[in-house]
């Protein structure tokens, strides 16, 4: 029995370096433009039933609870928390945040299509609205080289100011990507997330309608990670990893006593 013990205890040092990970990546994104936070979900291995809830005890018993045996602990996954981060004026006329839900898409290389809430652009040497990596926004915007001033509506609509005229020249709008499932989105790096099977596909829309959020010129979202409550989770996690260790320590305790006196 002190080995099966020996080999929970070892899951619960597995899991909780799992999750201090997890609580790691958090932190060391605190200041990533559009970063969202994660957490680590566990769930109970197998269980060894030794005697069944409702079997017979005797003749005209039956056991009330029975004899079930868990056999340890893993991460079962994570989960994204997709709470809004702190909205920060840049004045940049082509940093943009979205005030509420959705995301913004962009061309990675190869053709497929990331998603991202860091709306951190810039203008290309064509010009092209590009990421900080040279991917471009979708749908494309070009910017005019002798465009003077570019505005951003609420609603996604650009448009420019060029020199020689008087009227602004509507250049695109930016639209906002939606999934039925935006936490099965995969995080690939670099601020983007791609499609996958449990998303579900995106759909494109208008900012401000359908439940997306509204587009916030000159303005970038900040990571939704609470310094003060990932320190409250590490100091946690930390405690029941050393809980664990203990648990092992004891068991080998217990197997020492058992290979001298008996």
């Amino acid at each position: 029995m002190t080995i099966a013990a020996m080999h929970i205890a070892r899951t619960g040092l597995d899991a909780q370096d799992m999750r201090m990970r997890v609580i790691s990546n958090n932190l060391a994104n605190v200041n990533t433009t559009g970063f969202k936070k994660d957490r680590a979900n566990f769930e109970t291995l197998t269980y060894q039933t030794v005697t069944d809830p409702g079997a017979q005890s005797t003749a005209e018993t039956k056991y009330a609870t029975g004899l079930n045996l868990g056999t340890g602990v893993k991460i079962q996954g994570t989960s994204r928390i997709d709470t809004n981060g702190t909205l920060a004026t840049t004045g940049n006329s082509l940093d943009m945040a979205l005030d509420g839900d959705g995301y913004f898409q962009v061309q990675l290389p190869g053709g497929q299509l990331g998603y991202t809430r860091a709306g951190n652009f810039n203008r290309s040497a064509e010009g092209l609205m590009v990421t900080s990596e040279g991917y471009q926004v979708q749908p494309g915007i070009t910017v005019p080289q002798n465009a003077t001033a570019v505005t951003v509506g609420t609603d996604g609509t650009v448009t420019a100011t060029i020199a020689g005229q008087t009227e602004p020249s509507t250049l695109g709008q930016i639209q906002v990507a939606s999934f039925p499932n935006s936490a099965g989105l995969k995080a690939t790096g670099d601020n983007y997330l791609v499609e996958t099977a449990a998303s579900g596909a995106a759909t494109m829309g208008i900012a401000g309608q359908d439940g997306r959020g509204n587009v916030r010129q000159g303005m970038l979202e900040g990571s939704n990670v609470n310094v003060v409550e990932e320190l409250v989770d590490m100091i946690e996690t930390q405690r029941a990893y050393e809980v664990n260790s203990k648990m092992i320590q004891a068991s080998d305790d217990m197997l020492k006593y058992v290979n001298q006196n008996i």
